[in-house]
């Protein structure tokens, strides 16, 4: 059965999100932090505690360490002079205050980004120095008003700023605080002559990190660039798979198979040929009818596993307007709603991890095991 008790601790971790951060850690600090085996599925900070802090900041990823998380999960695009910075799309404008700033009112643009036209602002458009000018802001106020009060406070954290807190914190905490990066986009940027994965590798083998212990997954919703880094990349890759669509390099090249047809068991075979897991949409494991109740499972966990593949599912929130119809507690889209059932039934198709934008409540779920 589902505990129902409230965690004091993760009511106190909320106020730790404003800590100043320390100077940055090297790889030979890595030495305090004790290893970390969970007991049940790994927790990932979805863009860090984003049910609490505005995401891809170094508040939200501090704060999802601090409430218990196993990973930390930066999305990565690149800046016009190549940085890796976390960010959940390279538009910027939404997450951001840069419609608000005039001295970048120009940059304002249209791009075809994965095939969809997109107005906005592009990280590929500033370089570093200004991009750390602007300052995050809540993507989704509406759902979470109460994140807005963090507006204009933190920056666009670079990818070595979050190995650098990951390192601090795992001294701090005793336990790993694993990285879990997303390439995003992948064919995009290399058409436009900014690669991701040139500075991954380079990130991650200038930080000790790229090696078969790491605490380090690679993700991404396209399948080439996975295979080109199983070849450069030790740390294990995890392809990316929505409930629908298809990954926009087969789309570029003419491929007609769909995400459907990667977890199909032949699939599934293809993908553990060049990576270690599968990170499935929660409707790929359970699929939900037209009212949006859940349905039975499918065999897709069994499958992965029958191919030596980790699953890890996304993405887990407490918001009604987020869950399942049968799992909702209100008519109100951003009230909770039964987050700790709907976890429950998802724990018993047997998968390996979760990405939760509330990590507390992830930890307390798998906690009741």
């Amino acid at each position: 059965m589902v505990r129902t008790r409230i965690v004091g601790a993760a009511l106190a971790a909320l106020a730790v999100a404003g800590a100043v951060l320390l100077p940055s850690a090297s790889a030979a600090g890595d030495a305090g932090a004790k290893a970390h085996k969970p007991k049940g599925p790994l927790v990932i900070g979805h863009r860090g505690a984003s049910g609490y802090r505005p995401e891809h900041t170094l508040a939200a990823y501090e704060l999802a360490a601090r409430m218990g998380a196993d990973y930390i999960e930066p999305d990565l695009v690149p800046t016009k002079d190549g940085a890796l910075v976390a960010r959940h799309e390279n538009e910027i404008g939404g997450t951001t205050d840069v419609a608000a700033r005039p001295e970048f009112a120009s940059r304002r643009t249209t791009k075809v980004v994965d095939g969809a036209p997109i107005t906005g602002w592009f990280t590929e458009d500033f370089t570093l120095a200004e991009l750390k000018t602007l300052r995050a802001k809540e993507r989704i106020p509406e759902i979470r008003p109460r994140n807005s009060l963090y507006d204009g406070r933190y920056e666009v954290p670079t990818l070595q700023e979050v190995i650098d807190l990951s390192r601090r914190l795992s001294r701090e905490l005793g336990r790993d605080i694993g990285v879990y990066p997303e390439t995003k986009h992948p064919t995009y940027f290399q058409d436009i002559g900014l690669a991701l994965e040139p500075k991954l590798v380079e990130v991650l083998n200038r930080n000790g990190l790229n090696r078969r212990d790491a605490n380090v997954f690679v993700q991404s919703f396209e399948v080439a660039n996975l295979k080109s880094l199983k070849d450069r990349l030790r740390v294990p890759l995890v392809q990316l798979v929505d409930a629908s669509g298809a990954p926009y390099d087969f789309v570029k090249a003419g491929d007609k198979r769909t995400y459907r047809d990667l977890v199909t068991p032949a699939g599934l075979k293809e993908i553990a040929g060049y990576a270690a897991g599968v990170g499935l949409a929660k409707n790929v494991i359970i699929p939900r009818d037209e009212a949006g109740r859940l349905r039975q499972p499918t065999s897709v966990v069994r499958d992965a596993h029958a191919r030596g593949l980790v699953v890890h599912a996304w993405t887990f929130r407490n918001e009604n307007t987020f869950l399942p119809a049968d799992f909702r507690g209100s008519t109100d889209p951003a009230a909770y709603g039964r987050a700790f059932a709907e976890y429950e039934v998802f724990f018993a198709t047997g998968l390996d991890g979760v990405f939760a934008d509330n990590p507390d409540t992830a930890v307390e779920a798998r906690s009741a095991r």
